[in-house]
């Protein structure tokens, strides 16, 4: 099982972090962070890096439920999606895949939870 679910989009690299955005807000996800790993990477060590974004996505009813049924499930919270400039200069669109990621914890009981937010990250990455 891989542990993502990935999309090439035909667009710019900031309309596909805008797109993202708003397909995760059709969700019920809401973005907790936004990291400019290029710019980050760029300040901290002085290297270039191809435009990479990390957004930490959270469904609250979603991340309240699996936090329920398992305490330490924040470890994996938030959902992350990236946005990145491929090698070849397409852009990407990827989701943590929460059933490949919830598997490693062995709570049976995350597994409704996991396949309810993976259908949603799927949503969001095929409406971008």
């Amino acid at each position: 099982m891989s542990y993502h679910i990935s999309r090439t989009v035909d667009m710019g690299f900031e309309e596909a972090v805008s797109r993202t955005v708003e397909e995760l807000k059709k969700e019920g996800f809401g973005v907790l962070t936004d990291i400019d790993v290029k710019k980050v990477l760029r300040d901290k060590l002085d290297v270039e890096f191809p435009k990479y974004r990390i957004l930490g996505a959270c469904n609250t009813p979603l991340a309240y439920e699996t936090l329920k049924a398992e305490e330490r499930v924040g470890l994996m919270l938030p959902c992350n999606v990236i946005v990145r400039e491929t090698s070849d200069g397409k852009v990407e669109v990827s989701a943590i895949d929460p059933l490949s990621a919830m598997g490693v914890v062995g709570n049976e009981s995350l597994a409704e939870t996991g396949k309810a937010v993976r259908d949603k990250l799927s949503t969001v990455i095929e409406g971008v």
